[in-house]
């Protein structure tokens, strides 16, 4: 038996056994990348990428002005013993430009260190049942 033929569905003259439904697959409505900065305190600002950009060292500095703007007026208090942040090694965090403009933001960047057990620290933030 070849295979097309093993492929085929029996479709026999039992009426009590209808041939099965074929579903049709839906597009779906894609990826979406979400940009999620927080503290403490809880989650400061949410940013999700436009339909067909991608994050590249302009689009990370625009969104570290918008974070210094958000701290400014969520954590005044706070905002004046400075920030410590720590992002991933990204090609589009590593950037030249990302690393002057956390400078002349005033942002301290925390070294992300490699093989560390504590690579994604935000997965037990954002997802609490990861900690199960």
């Amino acid at each position: 038996m070849t295979r097309k033929q093993s492929n085929n569905q029996w479709s026999g003259g039992i009426a009590a056994h209808p041939a099965p439904k074929k579903f049709r697959v839906q597009k779906s409505a894609g990826k979406v990348l979400a940009s999620i900065f927080w503290d403490q305190a809880g989650i400061i600002l949410i940013d999700y990428l436009p339909k067909g950009q991608t994050i590249n060292a302009e689009y990370n500095s625009f969104l570290l002005v918008q974070l210094k703007e958000i701290l400014k007026e969520k954590r005044r208090g706070n905002f004046t013993k400075g920030v410590l942040f720590l992002h991933d090694n990204a090609p589009a965090h590593r950037a030249l430009a990302i690393k002057k403009k956390l400078a002349y933001l005033g942002f301290q960047c925390l070294d992300h260190p490699p093989y560390s057990p504590y690579l994604a620290p935000f997965d037990y933030h954002l997802f609490p049942g990861l900690k199960k």
